[in-house]
């Protein structure tokens, strides 16, 4: 029911998935630019499987959104100048890519995410009827 209050369980879930999501946009931004091109598909691929992992392992785009979500806080703190005038992203294609990139694959984790069943959900006892 959208009425009911989420378990601990799954808000502490959510808030461990939103810190990996922290920490691989961190990850990403320093790798993408450092090992062009082959960092740009690492880092995106490594977001594209927290997004995606988070969505099955809650089954919920919640599941998906709380990684994007630190994902996107960590590249977008990055992006701004400092104020000696630099910052991590270095100019170019690479960089574009990786922020519109990433934000296409957390959009589209968060619309196509399963909903259902947890993945590791405790099955139902039922006693079989006589």
């Amino acid at each position: 029911m959208l009425t009911d209050r989420p378990r601990p369980g799954r808000l502490l879930a959510y808030l461990g998935l939103g810190a990996l999501g922290l920490l691989a946009g961190v990850a990403g931004s320093l790798v993408q630019a450092g090992w062009f091109p082959l960092g740009l598909l690492l880092s995106l691929g490594g977001a594209a499987g927290l997004f995606w992992g988070g969505a099955l392992a809650t089954r919920t785009r919640a599941g998906a959104g709380a990684p994007a979500g630190g994902w996107a806080l960590a590249v977008l703190l990055l992006t701004a100048s400092r104020p000696q005038g630099d910052f991590i992203f270095a100019s170019g294609v690479g960089s574009y890519v990786f922020l519109l990139g990433g934000m296409a694959l957390a959009g589209a984790s968060v619309a196509l995410a399963p909903v259902g069943r947890p993945l590791f959900a405790v099955p139902d006892v039922q006693t079989p009827r006589r």
